[in-house]
């Protein structure tokens, strides 16, 4: 009786059974009006082992909030709060097959199964379909279900801390969405498909296994936070650098091209001619020379902000043009066509 008042004097409409050593909800106590009035109601840090039916009695719930409990099972009975907005059920014992099967018909718009068991996300999460923030971080999820593209509500997608390898392109069909974090996971490539996410504004991919990203990120025009740190691709393009000495016919291209001589189809064979057209300038301003097959792999961070940069792969003429082991960030090299990007397309590159 006491808990039960303690709990009741927290407001109206709130009703704290937390921290209270609870291995079941009794409400003998509480009034009818009080269930029917309550809307958030907290159960978070005691020794419930599975949800108690008795939850259901408060039936205009919006707001649970079981955490931190010994949960390894939610009853059926929970889908009868059909006015359940958010569900917080933190650092419990949870997996893919503690849900009822009719899970997804609530209207849930929140959902936090961070800490838990989850090898994979359940089916029945892809089916809540006015679901605004999903949170399964700190899982076993070793993957993504394709099904996730069902979720077209979703603004905030929490994975981080998993073992998931991949991003399946199906992501890229959530059209609201907003944050996506995948850090603290095994992901070893980003698909260029991502770039269809126009409300996309922070990306955490830092502590992954990325050993490169595609140009396409530079079309996700309302990103303002992008996380690499802990990613193995500035190391691997800044120190693995690949330089293939040039043939004999490249440097006589070079030396034609860098000194502008004159040449016509009059004077040379039409192969020879078209080899000549195909030069590349070096992007280097302070390098005036050209390449045709053979170049220099390098890191390029572009500058969006003046203090962060985005590394992306580019190709330089030569090892002369930069060095692999200075210190500082930013490469000598400076391409027009990356110069070109607007500063506000990123806010925050992280990568230290």
């Amino acid at each position: 009786m006491e808990s039960h008042e303690r709990a009741a004097a927290v407001g109206d409409g709130v009703l704290d059974f937390s921290r209270l050593g609870l291995n079941t909800l009794s409400v003998d106590s509480i009034t009818d009006r009080r269930k029917r009035d309550t809307k958030q109601l907290y159960l978070n840090y005691n020794r419930l082992g599975s949800l108690p039916s008795s939850v259901t009695l408060f039936f205009n719930l919006e707001f649970l909030d079981i955490s931190n409990n010994g949960l390894s099972f939610i009853c059926e009975d929970i889908t009868r709060l059909t006015k359940l907005k958010t569900l917080i059920a933190k650092n419990n014992r949870l997996d893919e097959f503690s849900l009822p099967k009719e899970f997804g018909s609530l209207q849930l718009e929140v959902l936090n199964f961070s800490g838990n068991r989850f090898e994979e996300i359940p089916l029945q999460c892809t089916k809540l379909l006015r679901l605004q923030s999903l949170s399964l971080g700190g899982n076993r999820l070793k993957s993504i279900p394709a099904e996730i593209e069902n979720l077209t509500s979703l603004e905030m997608l929490y994975l981080g801390g998993n073992l998931i390898s991949a991003i399946p392109p199906e992501v890229a069909n959530l059209p609201y969405l907003t944050y996506l974090v995948l850090c603290d996971n095994r992901i070893q490539s980003v698909p260029p498909q991502l770039t269809r996410l126009h409300s996309l504004r922070s990306l955490s991919l830092h502590n992954n296994l990325l050993t490169y990203l595609p140009r396409e990120i530079l079309s996700l025009v309302h990103l303002q936070e992008l996380s690499l740190r802990g990613n193995p691709l500035v190391v691997r393009f800044v120190k693995e650098m690949t330089y293939d000495p040039p043939s004999l016919l490249e440097l006589a291209g070079r030396t034609v091209k860098s000194r502008n001589l004159l040449y016509s189809p009059f004077d040379l064979p039409a192969n020879l001619v078209r080899y000549l057209d195909l030069a590349s300038k070096c992007p280097n301003p302070k390098c005036a020379g050209v390449y045709f097959d053979s170049c220099v792999r390098q890191i390029k961070f572009v500058d969006f902000c003046g203090k962060y940069r985005l590394p992306l792969m580019h190709y330089l003429c030569s090892p002369e043009c930069t060095s692999p082991c200075s210190s500082n960030p930013q490469s000598d090299a400076e391409s027009e066509e990356e110069n070109s990007v607007p500063a506000d397309r990123l806010q925050r590159v992280l990568l230290g």
